[in-house]
């Protein structure tokens, strides 16, 4: 009864399956991500900017504007791509674990002159192999190899021809001490998923500051339109009484040289306010840029509309310095990456003490043969054929053990001395060491940020509530200065210096309300709830 080949498939099996008590996960959020290349002509145009136009005009509110610096800044696209793009590291890490396959094929046949009767004139040889090599988390790695032959000749004292080998051969090899176990092994997985990790936060990072200049932005546009508006009723101003002056000179009422000023000032705030329009477009251009409004054509002719007033109607509640440093220590993203990255300190130190050790490897291989053909008697002339046989009989004494040649070695590699090592080790501790150093300092620049936030939202809101009072003050003092005016008590120079006091408190109130809201912004950023805030969120990764 032929024996069956069971043992070839339960080595193949046994290589293919990973160690016990091992896991082997693959990374599959690759499985749903098409690359393909992308010509700069396919860049996507602006997005989001036709849901907020109204009347021929962008009309925008601060959340409308941070949504469209998300989606069409081209900064924070560029961000994006550098955070996908370390993604790919872990797919890379796993590298040295992907099972190799092989199959060769080969056939050589020689004809060749005699000179003897032991010499064939005609040769042929093939020969044909296939192998499975895996390497695990735990070090170990198998080999498993088939190789089969054929080999025919003229030659008179060949015993077979065709004569047809096999060999399975199945190899392991597990390290002793040196790169032993997962810790070793998995280690540049690890560091490379964390450096994804810091990678997410480092784009948090960006996203934030991102938001805050883009809110920035948006109060720096409202405060230069409003603050136009103030210059502009100021000329008018100027206009209105220089104009009275003018009617007063001509009926004799005036000094002739009292004209002068009322005519000075028209043409000083009339530089003010083109310097004030000038000043507005600029920044309306750079706030297009910001949104992504400069990409079309259409949107780029489009007027700007921002909404929302820079009036404070509300106050903030007040802000506990410690409670918002603690919020910051914790939430801030800049601090959660460097934490990351003294994890990673901390694994290659260990990967560097893994260096240091000997390198003991254990090897243990087992070969079995088959042998199948053509039998021959060279016994009598011309040869008979005694037997015939195949590849069915070579399969048969492999599975069947027939002919085994198994063995084992150890092999011991010590240095006396690994100075490249002993290199990596102090450059670990050193890196480490740096590292926390320079979490200890981003911190201490968090604690920084975090209390002049709070002082910057503290004075911002004692300026909102003094620059009211000035204001109304300024108000009635120039409603007091005209009426003096008008009874000829006072001259025309106190009337144009009451304007200009008016002007100066509703640009002091409109500061302070500006700065308010911008001070409420960084006190988001500084302590990481500026996201949150807004209802930005990123969506989680799959390392």
């Amino acid at each position: 009864m032929r024996r069956q080949l069971w043992l070839p498939a339960i080595l193949i099996v046994c290589a293919a399956l990973p160690a016990a008590g091992q896991t082997f996960p693959a990374p599959d959020y690759f499985r749903n991500i098409v690359i393909r290349p992308v010509a700069p002509t396919e860049l996507p145009g602006p997005e989001g900017l036709r849901d907020v136009v109204a009347d021929g005009k962008l009309r925008l509110t601060q959340d409308d504007t941070i949504r469209l610096v998300l989606l069409n800044n081209t900064d924070v696209q560029l961000n994006r791509l550098t955070y996908e793009g370390t993604r790919f590291a872990v797919e890379r890490a796993w590298q040295p674990f992907d099972p190799v396959s092989t199959a060769s094929f080969s056939t050589t046949r020689a004809s060749s002159p005699t000179t003897s009767q032991l010499d064939a004139s005609q040769t042929l040889s093939q020969q044909s192999r296939a192998s499975y090599t895996q390497t695990f988390l735990t070090g170990t790695r198998t080999d498993v190899s088939m190789n089969f032959g054929k080999f025919s000749t003229d030659n008179v004292f060949a015993t077979f021809s065709p004569s047809i080998t096999a060999n399975m051969n199945f190899t392991v090899s597990q390290p002793l001490l040196r790169n032993r176990g997962t810790g070793p092994n998995r280690a540049p997985i690890l560091i490379a998923r964390r450096n994804v990790q810091r990678s997410r936060a480092d784009f948090e990072a960006q996203v934030s500051e991102a938001v805050q200049r883009a809110v920035d932005q948006y109060w720096g546009v409202v405060q230069s339109r409003e603050n136009l508006s103030v210059l502009r009723r100021s000329f008018e101003q100027a206009e209105a009484t220089y104009k009275q002056n003018k009617r007063a000179l001509e009926l004799g009422a005036l000094p002739p040289l009292d004209i002068y000023r009322s005519e000075s000032q028209v043409a000083t705030r009339r530089v003010s306010v083109i310097q004030a329009e000038y000043q507005l477009r600029q920044l309306e251009d750079d706030f297009r840029r910001t949104i992504g409004a400069d990409l079309d054509p259409y949107f780029r002719a489009l007027d700007l509309e921002l909404v929302e007033p820079a009036a404070v109607t509300s106050e903030a509640p007040p802000v506990d310095a410690s409670t918002a440093l603690e919020q910051a220590l914790r939430r801030r993203p800049e601090l959660e990456s460097l934490r990351l990255q003294l994890a990673n300190s901390d694994t290659g130190i260990r990967l560097a003490h893994n260096s240091l050790q000997p390198d003991l490897n254990f090897s243990a291989f087992y070969t079995s043969s088959g042998r199948g053909g053509n039998e021959i008697d060279t016994s009598v002339m011309p040869p008979v054929i005694l037997s015939r046989g195949g590849l069915g009989d070579a399969f048969d004494q492999l599975g069947g053990l027939d002919f085994p040649t198994y063995g084992f070695s150890l092999t011991l590699r010590l240095p006396i001395r690994n100075r490249s090592a002993e290199a990596d080790l102090g450059n670990a501790l050193l890196s480490k060491r740096r590292d926390l150093y320079t979490l200890r300092q981003r911190e201490q620049g968090v604690a920084l940020e975090v209390r002049n936030s709070v002082h910057r939202l503290e004075e911002a809101r004692l300026s909102i509530a003094a620059s009211r009072i000035a204001r109304d003050l300024a108000q009635k003092n120039l409603e007091a200065e005209q009426r003096k005016f008008e009874l000829g008590v006072q001259t025309i120079f106190f009337v144009l210096d009451a304007q200009t006091q008016l002007a100066g408190a509703e640009q002091s109130l409109l500061q302070s309300e500006i700065s308010f809201r911008r001070a409420v912004t960084a006190l988001d950023r500084a302590t990481g709830s500026l996201l949150e805030r807004h209802r930005v969120q990123l969506a989680e990764d799959r390392p």
